[in-house]
Formats: C-alpha cells, sequence, structure tokens
C-alpha cells in the first residue's frame, strides 16, 4: 500500500479525520481539487460538542482564542429599533459540560487552524490535486489522482462536498431535495457604520420576513451577510448593496470589501449509503444541511471523529458500525434544522432562537432507554474535575485525550485489563467516601457504579461499555 487512508477533500472533515488518523500513526494523504484553501466564512458556528473533539484533537485553545462568542442581535423594523437578543441563552460550565456556548469562527480560519495542526503531524494538504476515479477490492482501493498517478490505499474516505465525487462514482443515491422558490444571499461583508460588536436584523415595515441579518465575524470588521435573493439578481457587491439600503432605509451603511459571496438553495440530502466496501462518505459528502441551527459543518467533524479509530483499527465488524451510528446521528440532525427551517420561512418570532439540540451534546449511538443520573453504552462521555493519585487536579476530558480508549475502574484492576490502546485508571475509594480519582464534582456519579464495576470510554469519547461487579 502506498498508503493506509487516502481522503479527498481538505474541509473540516478531511482535516479532522486526518489529523485524528496521523496522531494514531496511520499513514495518510489528503488530497483537495482546489488550487488554494477555502476563503469564506460559510459554517461559522461551531456547537459545544465539535468545541469537546476539538478539545480532544489539541486545537482547541487557537479555536478559542482566535473565536468568539455569538454577539447579541439588535433588530430593526421599518428603521426603529424593535429590541435585542441572543440567539441562545449565555451558560455557564459545569463540571460535565466545560463549553457549554456556540463560538463563532469563520469556515477559513477553522480550516487553518486545523491544517496547521495536521503539519505538525507531519502530514500537509495536496491542493490542486484532484481524485480523478477510482476502483476497488477486496484489498484495497486504486485511486487516480490528477496527471494521472495512481494511488494504493487500503481505504478510501469522500469528505468532498455535496457534489462529491466519491459519492457519484459509487452511484448512492443523495435522498431529499432542493427548495428553488427559496434563494439566499449569503457573503462575508464590511459595514464600517456598525458597531461590530453587535449582529443586526434589518427588515421593511410591510415585509418584517424579508430582512437581511448580519453577524459579526471575529478577528477584524467583517460581517457575515445572509438576506433573501429575488428573481435572478446576481451575486454582487452591488446587489449587497441594494438589498440592505431597501431593508434597513438608511443611506449611511457603506457596504465594502466582499470577501465571499454565494447563492443558497434550501437543500436537505441523505446518502442511502455511507459506505461502500472499503470507500467511505463524511461530511456534506454523505449529508447537506440548511443552514438553520449551524449543523452541518459540527456533523461532518463528528463524522470524521467517529471513523478515525475505526479506520486506524481496521476490524471488519468495527468499521461496520459507522454507517449505522452516523447515518442514524445524521437523519436526526437533518430533521432537526429542516425544522428549524420551516419555522423561520413561516415567520417564527422565535425560529431564530437556538433550539438546545442543537449543541449536539445529547446526540449518540445509545440503544438502550436513558437513565437519569448514569451513563449508558452510547452516550457521550461528561468531562468532571478529579484528582490524580497525587491529589493534583485534573479532568477526565484529560484522562480521555488521544488516541486511547480509556478504561474508568471502580475497585482493584487485574493485569489482563490493561490492554494494549486502553488506559485504565481505578478509583479507589477512600474513608470520607472519596476516590483517588475524584466524586467532588456531580458530574462524576453519572461514572459512579458499584464498587468492581467498569466504564469504558471509546476513543471519540462515548461510552462503550458499562459493567456493574460481579
Amino acid at each position: 500500500m502506498d498508503v493506509h487512508v487516502l481522503v479527498a477533500g481538505a474541509g473540516p472533515t478531511g482535516l479532522t479525520l486526518a489529523i485524528d488518523l496521523a496522531r494514531r500513526g496511520v499513514p495518510v494523504r489528503v488530497v483537495d481539487k482546489a488550487l488554494r484553501p477555502f476563503a469564506g466564512s460559510r459554517g461559522d458556528g461551531l456547537q459545544p460538542r465539535t468545541l469537546e473533539v476539538f478539545d480532544d484533537l489539541g486545537v482547541l485553545d487557537a479555536v478559542l482564542a482566535e473565536g468568539m462568542p455569538p454577539a447579541p442581535i439588535r433588530a430593526y423594523v421599518g428603521g426603529e429599533l424593535v429590541g435585542e437578543r441572543r440567539m441562545a441563552p449565555v451558560l455557564e460550565p459545569t463540571p460535565d459540560v466545560p463549553y457549554p456556548n456556540p463560538r463563532v469562527l469563520g469556515q477559513s480560519r477553522t480550516e487553518a487552524i486545523l491544517r496547521a495542526r495536521l503539519a505538525e503531524l507531519g502530514v500537509r494538504v495536496e491542493f490542486g490535486t484532484e481524485l480523478a476515479g477510482f476502483t476497488q477490492d477486496s484489498a484495497g482501493v486504486t485511486a487516480t489522482l490528477g496527471g494521472g498517478q495512481r494511488v494504493r490505499a487500503a481505504y478510501l474516505v469522500g469528505a468532498d462536498g455535496g457534489r462529491s465525487t466519491v459519492r457519484k462514482a459509487l452511484g448512492v443515491p443523495f435522498e431529499g431535495s432542493t427548495d428553488p422558490s427559496i434563494r439566499m444571499l449569503l457573503g462575508d461583508v464590511r459595514v464600517d457604520a456598525l458597531d461590530h460588536d453587535c449582529g443586526y436584523w434589518f427588515a421593511p415595515a410591510d415585509d418584517p420576513k424579508a430582512g437581511v441579518a448580519l453577524s459579526p465575524l471575529p478577528g477584524g470588521r467583517h460581517f457575515q451577510f445572509a438576506a433573501p435573493l429575488a428573481g435572478d439578481a446576481e451575486p454582487s457587491l452591488a446587489t449587497l448593496r441594494d438589498l440592505l439600503d431597501r431593508c434597513s432605509g438608511r443611506s449611511d451603511l457603506r457596504v465594502t470589501d466582499l470577501a465571499w459571496v454565494t447563492v443558497w438553495r434550501p437543500n436537505v440530502r441523505l446518502a442511502a449509503r455511507f459506505r461502500v466496501g472499503r470507500v467511505f462518505l463524511a461530511g456534506d459528502a454523505a449529508h447537506v444541511h440548511p443552514p438553520t441551527g449551524g449543523q452541518g459543518l459540527n456533523t461532518g467533524v463528528q463524522d470524521a471523529h467517529n471513523l478515525g479509530w475505526k479506520l486506524a483499527d481496521g476490524t471488519p465488524e468495527l468499521l461496520d458500525t459507522y454507517e449505522t451510528e452516523r447515518r442514524a446521528v445524521a437523519a436526526q440532525v437533518l430533521g432537526l434544522s429542516t425544522e428549524l427551517l420551516r419555522r423561520h420561512v413561516e415567520g417564527d418570532p422565535d425560529a431564530h432562537e437556538r433550539d438546545a439540540r442543537t449543541r449536539q451534546l445529547d446526540l449518540g449511538y445509545r440503544t438502550d432507554p436513558p437513565a437519569a443520573g448514569r451513563v449508558r453504552p452510547g452516550d457521550r462521555a461528561p468531562d468532571a474535575p478529579v484528582r490524580d493519585a497525587s491529589g493534583a487536579p485534573v479532568r477526565l476530558f484529560d484522562l480521555f485525550r488521544g488516541p486511547h480508549a480509556t478504561l474508568l475502574a471502580f475497585g482493584g484492576v487485574s493485569p489482563a485489563e490493561r490492554a494494549a490502546g486502553v488506559r485504565v485508571y481505578p478509583v479507589v475509594r477512600e474513608p470520607d467516601g472519596r476516590s483517588v480519582v475524584d466524586v467532588g464534582g456531580h458530574a462524576f456519579a453519572a461514572y459512579d457504579v458499584t464498587e468492581g464495576g467498569r466504564v469504558l470510554v471509546r476513543p471519540d469519547g462515548y461510552v462503550g461499555g458499562v459493567w456493574t461487579a460481579a
């Protein structure tokens, strides 16, 4: 084999997957037909579960440093300020949820952070390198790249977007619909007359639904612009200016420096398969979402986090679980984002309120009914403040971070439990009821099975098993 995994597509999904593989020492190549990195905000909302994934991958500090919290939104109708609100309440961190609030960071900056982390691991994205075609057999995949280069890989992952070359070559149906009656103009612009610490909604008095949204982006003076686009209007700076002038009723809002622009139509689709033999689909190649709720990029990142450790393992039965787990989650998330889009189109005044489900903290792979106060297989493994054997404070996320699985053992640990690829932490009781791995945070009670019990946390941060003492 030339490489273990060939990844087509260098967006957030492909980069996350490559980082997860590279940190495991798995040979990986990432190719993208684009000549240069994407340069726009597009998927600018990072949900709390994605922040936890970025913590695991070692990029969270950079994301938090460059990003910003969602700004409050000032709503104007007919030129009059009618109120100020937030998309969601600002939540305080808790022992089990250390990152409860979304973070705003333009997609191009998120990708730059991920590329830098990947380069630290010795892998660089090969831009201007198109996947022209591929064939597969029982032992691997033979891919043809632009210029006729042939690459032999154990696995191919299509993370190449909604128009995925990989998905089309596999003949996998992309089930769903596109609504041509709705067109939205999206772009990144400067509007220096506006306070960049706030977001804005400008709408005419006779049609409050047909407004223009401006959301501030970190790292400069740009706003992400979103507005309904009628007829065959061109996606240009002039069109943006005209829409804002009409909706705001103001003449002082000078729109400049169009950094990125696109026309968006509601496109809700789900691939019928996420795996065909040794070829996998992830991110927008497997599911495309309306922007409502900010789910698309985040769902793709978590596809990659689910798939990386399974590709590294290579066990056929484990690889089978990728489609089972992630397709069900994608269908659930598509339902949520479609519901939020419907509410927005119908003029629901609360449509812009972020549903708590958009944080993606409650998504998982549970097959058993949930149990209050206790984790079950398939649940996201909560964080908690803990102490190590020396009494130094650490967090459960510190123990989980990295490519390994983690076993929390309530009681003594046998030599047989110290398996390769699994880090074992004994939880030893003290006379006062505390333990070497602390029970001070309320979240830790979720792991507090009976003495002699075990909780196994998978490499992707989900509970793989819970066992009580015999």
